[in-house]
């Protein structure tokens, strides 16, 4: 198989060593992608998961997602306590 892809590259006028580069790259890319995705939907993040579904940034986008956005809290108001009455 991996002789096939060499031949094919071969013919396409594509250098052994690039395809092995962009095997690479893809696979580097496949991960992270699938690790972000995988936040973003825990999140429930739409936005996000559409963002990292769509965009190929060889890793770089899901990267940022996971190490920065996906930590970020939105500032929520404080929520009042409730009274709750004593039983007597």
């Amino acid at each position: 198989m991996v002789s096939g892809l060499i031949q094919l590259a071969g013919l396409l006028g594509i250098t052994a060593p690039f395809l092995i580069f962009i095997i690479v790259v893809a696979a580097w890319d496949g991960v992270w992608k699938l690790i972000a995705l995988w936040k973003a939907a825990r999140k429930g993040s739409v936005a996000w998961f559409i963002i990292l579904a769509i965009i190929n940034s060889a890793g770089i986008l899901p990267i940022l997602y996971i190490f920065l956005f996906s930590e970020m809290r939105l500032k929520k108001a404080p929520v009042p306590a409730r009274k709750t009455r004593r039983r007597r």
